[in-house]
Order: structure tokens, then sequence, then C-alpha cells
């Protein structure tokens, strides 16, 4: 029997390896998201610790400069929080186009994979009238031997 060669399997190789980088790329951005995000969460549950700050300070004895200082940390978090979440944005954009190229390339291997399996039940196809051709010939050559020896015996 022969063997099934599939002539476009460095092909389909390059495209398996193309889907294996955007997997790995989606994860690092996913991973890069969910660091962004952290630090999101890490700056607000600081803003409120300062607000909480703040609060405390104006119950007890006024301190001016405290209160001062406490206010500008607040505003300084609400900056550095904007600026985070604008980061958290860029980092949702590369995770959409990470999953997009993913999303690509998994179309792309899934059909060559399909051309691949079409080849292979071609070649299969092939192989089997191949087998029944030289089948129907051993018939025939036996059927003929057979004739021919009952011609010589008679």
């Amino acid at each position: 029997m022969a063997v099934f060669r599939y002539r476009m399997q460095n092909l389909l190789n390059i495209k398996t390896q193309l889907k294996t980088q955007a997997e790995m790329e989606f994860g690092l951005a996913q991973a890069r998201l969910n660091d962004e995000i952290a630090r999101l969460e890490n700056m607000k549950a600081r803003r409120q610790d300062y607000m909480d700050e703040g609060h405390r300070l104006r119950e007890s004895l006024l301190d001016v400069m405290k209160i001062r200082e406490n206010e500008r940390a607040v505003e300084m978090m609400d900056d550095l929080i904007e600026g985070q979440k604008e980061n958290v944005r860029l980092a949702e954009r590369a995770v959409e186009a990470a999953r997009a190229r993913l999303t690509e390339a998994m179309k792309e291997v899934k059909a060559q994979e399909r051309l691949r399996e079409r080849a292979f039940e071609e070649f299969l196809e092939e192989e089997k009238h191949t087998e029944a051709r030289e089948i129907d010939e051993l018939v025939s050559y036996r059927y003929g031997q057979k004739e021919t020896d009952e011609e010589d015996g008679s």
C-alpha cells in the first residue's frame, strides 16, 4: 500500500505554528490585562484608604496640613486611577486584537486540516480503486489460467 503524503503539509505546519504563536500572544495579552485590572483595583483601594483617613482627620482635632496633604493624595490617586483606566482600556483592546488573530489562525488551521482530510479520503478512495483493479486482474489471470489448464487437460 502506498504512503499518504499531503502535498501542503508544510503550509499546515506553518499555520499550526502561527496558531500556537497567536495562542501565546493571547495568553500574554490576557495576563497583562489581568495585571492592569489588579493595579486599578489596588489604586481604588488606596484611594478609599485616603478617603477614610480624610474622614478621620476631619472628625478628630483639625490639622489643616494633614487634611490638605490627604486631599492632594486623593486627587493624585484620582489622576492615577484615570491613567490606569486608560491602561486597562488599552490592554482590553490588545486582548481583543489578539483574540481576533487567534480566531483567524484557528480558522486557517481548521481549513487546512479539512483540506488534508479530503486529500486523505481521496487517497483512500484511489487506493481502494487500485486494489479493486489489482484483484480484478488477479481473478482474470487465474480464470484465464484455469481455462488454459482445462484446454491442455482435455
